[in-house]
């Protein structure tokens, strides 16, 4: 993509948002982790294309990930659903759809506080696009994804196969 003056400018790379919460589906909570995310994505210089949100379970996280990646090249990120509690399954629901792990990714999500070990959160590739498992605290959602949101663009730049400079 080129500016006015005919300079080569970075394209704003796709994001959509997930928020998986039984709470927010059904009325009782409000989606402040989906919202940060949203403005925090929008601030660093992606482009939010939608924000989606499904109550928690496994199957019902893998199907709005397969309805959210099918023919998109972007990336993904969700925000709840990877803690301890027994409606806890956004990780089990991403391993049934991604093809490839990015274990590196979610291991630095996970160092980034002492409550970030708690979290079971995956990241991987699925077709054309990356998928981010945050938690679901507001604070949360945002320190994980800010421990790679430096190599996001980099990493979309590989997986779409185009020019990295190296």
């Amino acid at each position: 993509m080129s500016d006015e003056a005919g300079t080569e400018t970075p394209e704003r790379a796709l994001v959509k948002v997930l928020t998986v919460s039984d709470g927010v589906v059904h009325g009782t909570r409000v989606d402040l982790s989906g919202r940060a995310l949203v403005e925090h994505l929008n601030k660093a210089g992606f482009d939010v294309v939608a924000h989606e949100v499904t109550a928690d379970g496994a199957e019902l996280v893998a199907q709005k990930l397969i309805d959210l990646s099918d023919g998109f090249s972007g990336l993904i990120v969700s925000t709840g659903g990877t803690g301890f509690a027994p409606r806890d399954q956004t990780p089990e629901g991403t391993r049934a759809v991604i093809e490839r792990e990015a274990p590196g990714l979610a291991e630095a999500m996970r160092l980034c506080n002492p409550l970030g070990r708690l979290s079971r959160g995956v990241v991987g590739i699925r077709g054309q696009t990356i998928i981010v498992n945050t938690p679901g605290s507001t604070k949360g959602c945002v320190e994980q994804l800010d421990a790679v949101i430096d190599v996001l663009p980099h990493a979309l730049r590989l997986l779409h196969d185009t020019e990295t400079g190296h």
